[in-house]
């Protein structure tokens, strides 16, 4: 909704008001509210790209879950995640596990977590937003999962379970370089261990 104040002069139709004191002569004010244009629009998913963390020269252990379904995009967070670990973290082990969809990230995340024990899980999946309510369904119950699953687990879960509208937005984070989600969420996971490592230091 956008709103306005009117005067009382302009007003039509609304309820009470209130008096605007402090002028020669006192105006009765109004908030009024209508529905937003036509032409609003909601903001678009942020292309701001976070810069590559210092290079992480220590013994750190990596695990990436991923969704069979929705493969070919699948792929591309995981190749380009991997692409960019061994850059910045050239001492980095790395464990995979493939799993049948997005449903089933959060088991396979959870036993990832309680039994190999790595310093950052990476979870890559991709959901199609379609007709009916279930794609929001399954993204919600996996983002609270995995939120659980970490703070439990005390392990960072990289949450890369996305919801696309269609296959240009699929493409755009998961195929192309430019806003590639694998690589932001390598950098994240970079900088996550950084920071928990400072933590435990007492620094």
């Amino acid at each position: 909704m956008i709103c306005s104040r009117r005067t009382k002069e302009e007003r039509v139709g609304v309820g009470r008001g209130r008096v605007l004191l402090g002028s020669s002569t006192p105006r009765l004010l109004d908030w009024t509210c209508s529905p937003r244009p036509k032409e609003y629009r909601p903001a678009l998913m942020s292309t701001e790209f976070p810069m590559r963390p210092e290079v992480l020269n220590e013994a750190v252990r990596f695990a990436i879950v991923a969704s069979e379904y929705n493969r070919v995009y699948v792929d591309g967070l995981v190749r380009f995640a991997g692409q960019e670990l061994k850059a910045i973290a050239p001492q980095a082990e790395l464990s995979f596990v493939r799993v049948p969809g997005s449903f089933e990230i959060p088991i396979a995340v959870q036993a990832v977590a309680k039994y190999q024990k790595p310093d950052a899980i990476l979870a890559f999946g991709l959901i199609f937003d379609g007709e009916t309510l279930h794609a929001s369904l399954i993204a919600t119950a996996v983002t609270q999962a995995l939120l659980t699953i970490s703070l439990k687990e005390s392990v960072p879960v990289l949450h890369e379970v996305l919801v696309a509208k269609n296959e240009e937005q699929a493409k755009a984070r998961c195929l192309s370089p430019e806003i590639n989600r694998g690589t932001e969420a390598a950098r994240a996971a970079i900088r996550i261990v950084y920071a928990l490592r400072r933590i435990l230091k007492g620094e």
